[in-house]
C-alpha cells in the first residue's frame, strides 16, 4: 500500500508511481514508475517534463552553484533522468554509473547496491579530472527507498575527492525515519552536507509475508505468441564520434549543442525508416535511456504519436489484471557479448511494449547502441525475434557507441 505524505511539485505518491512484484529475495515489491519511462510506454514529454521539475527543484536548492554541479545518474533506472535534471540545471558534467565494463575505459570507482538484482556500478569518465572539484555533486534516482545505494556512493566518491555538499534527488522518496537519521549520521561522520529533494514523499507499507508469497508465486506468461510473425527491418542512424551518445563516460555542458544538433540528424533518419502516420514506441536499451528518449521526444514533435520505454535487466513479475501495471512481459538473451563473465547469460526483459488506446498498432522501434547490434540481437531467443514472434512489427535503430578512448583524445585536444 502507498502512502502519500508531501510534495513541493503538485504530484502525489500514487501519482507517480504503481506498487509492482518482483521475484528477489531481497525486495519483492517493485515500485513502477508512471512517468520515467521504464516499465509503462509513456509520453516523452511526460518523462521529460518530470525529469525538468525535479532539476528546478535541484536549481532551487543550489542557487547560483547549480551551473557548477557535478551530477551523477544511478543505473540502469535513473541514467535518462539523471541527465535531465543535469540538462535541465545547466551542470558542469554529468555522470552516470554503469554495468557495463567498456574496453578501454578506466574505471575511476564503484559501489554496490544491496536490494538490486545487478548489485554493481562503475564510474567510468574520460578522466578523474571531471570530478576535481568542490562544486556539489547531485545524485539522481528514480526512487530512494533507503538511502543506501546513494550514501554508498557518496562514500566511494568521498574517498576519491572530498566535498562538502551533496545533493540527493529522486521522483519519489520513500525513505522511513530510521533511514533519514542514517543519512544525518553519515553527513556527520563524513563531516559533509547532504541533502534531499523529491517530487513527492511517501511510504509503502509491504504486508508482512510478502517476499515468501511472491517467491512462491507460478512462473509468469512471458513472451507471448501471435498467429503470424511481425516484421523486422534495421536502419543505422548517424552520429557523431566527438559528441557523446550520453553519460556514461562523462557529458559536458559544451556537449550540449552538437548533442541536440546530432539528435536533430538522427530523428531525421529514423523519422524516413518509418511508416508515415503510424504510431511508433520508442524502446530504449537498459542504460541507453537519455538519447532515446530524445529521439521520441523529436519524432512527436515531427507529428508522430509516440510513446516511450526501455529494456531493463529488473526480473518483475508479469499479471496479465486490469490496474497491474505489469501486464505483458518478454526474456530474451543479453545481445552484448561480455567474454570471461556471467553477463552475457543474464536474462533481459521488456514489459508491457503495448499501447492499448492507439489508434492503430504501433511500430516498435528499438534504440540500441552498437555494442548490442549482435547475433544475439537477431537470434532465437533474442528481443527481435521474441517481438516478432508476438505479432509486432520492429524497427531496430543502431547508435554508434562512444568510443571513450576516442572522446578522451577529442577532449585534451580542445
Amino acid at each position: 500500500m502507498l502512502h502519500h505524505h508531501d510534495s513541493p511539485a503538485g504530484y502525489r505518491v500514487p501519482e507517480l508511481v504503481h506498487p509492482g512484484l518482483r521475484r528477489n529475495p531481497r525486495r519483492a515489491h517493485l515500485l513502477v514508475s508512471t512517468v520515467l519511462g521504464k516499465h509503462v510506454p509513456t509520453d516523452p514529454a511526460v518523462v521529460l517534463a518530470a525529469g525538468d521539475r525535479l532539476g528546478d527543484l535541484v536549481a532551487a536548492l543550489l542557487g547560483e552553484d547549480a551551473s557548477t554541479a557535478v551530477v551523477l545518474g544511478f543505473a540502469e533506472t535513473a541514467t535518462g533522468l539523471g541527465h535531465c535534471v543535469a540538462a535541465r540545471i545547466g551542470a558542469a558534467c554529468y555522470l552516470h554509473s554503469t554495468r557495463r565494463d567498456v574496453p578501454g575505459a578506466d574505471t575511476f570507482a564503484g559501489f554496490e547496491e544491496g536490494h538490486s538484482h545487478a548489485t554493481f556500478h562503475l564510474l567510468q569518465p574520460t578522466s578523474p579530472d571531471l570530478f576535481a572539484n568542490s562544486a556539489p555533486l547531485v545524485l539522481v534516482d528514480d526512487e530512494i527507498s533507503t538511502g543506501t545505494t546513494a550514501l554508498d556512493a557518496i562514500r566511494a566518491l568521498h574517498r576519491h575527492h572530498p566535498r562538502t555538499r551533496y545533493v540527493i534527488a529522486s521522483l519519489v522518496d520513500m525513505r522511513a525515519e530510521e533511514h533519514r537519521r542514517g543519512v544525518s549520521e553519515a553527513a556527520a561522520d563524513l563531516g559533509v552536507r547532504i541533502e534531499h529533494v523529491s517530487l513527492a514523499a511517501g511510504r509503502a507499507v509491504i504486508p508482512e509475508g510478502t517476499t515468501e508469497r511472491v517467491t512462491a508465486l507460478p512462473d509468469p506468461a512471458l513472451n507471448p505468441q501471435a498467429p503470424h510473425r511481425g516484421t523486422a527491418a534495421f536502419v543505422d542512424l548517424p552520429w557523431p564520434a566527438t559528441v557523446p551518445d550520453g553519460g556514461r563516460h562523462g557529458f559536458l555542458s559544451a556537449d550540449t549543442a552538437a548533442f541536440d544538433t546530432a539528435i536533430a540528424t538522427a530523428a531525421d533518419a529514423l523519422a524516413a525508416a518509418l511508416e508515415p502516420g503510424r504510431p511508433a514506441m520508442v524502446i530504449g536499451h537498459e542504460e541507453l535511456m537519455y538519447l532515446p528518449l530524445r529521439l521520441a521526444d523529436a519524432l512527436a514533435t515531427r507529428g508522430t504519436v509516440t510513446r516511450f520505454q526501455t529494456t531493463t535487466r529488473s526480473p518483475g513479475y508479469v499479471l496479465d489484471v486490469p490496474g497491474y501495471p505489469l501486464r505483458r512481459g518478454f526474456t530474451f538473451l543479453a545481445p552484448e557479448h561480455v567474454p570471461e563473465t556471467h553477463e552475457t547469460e543474464v536474462p533481459r526483459y521488456l514489459y508491457n511494449a503495448q499501447w492499448p488506446d492507439a489508434e492503430r498498432r504501433p511500430a516498435l522501434v528499438l534504440v540500441v547502441d552498437s555494442p548490442a547490434d549482435t547475433d544475439r540481437l537477431r537470434a532465437t531467443g533474442g528481443l527481435v525475434d521474441v517481438l516478432t514472434e508476438a505479432g509486432e512489427d520492429v524497427v531496430v535503430a543502431v547508435i554508434p557507441a562512444t568510443d571513450p578512448v576516442a572522446l578522451r583524445i577529442s577532449r585534451e585536444a580542445l
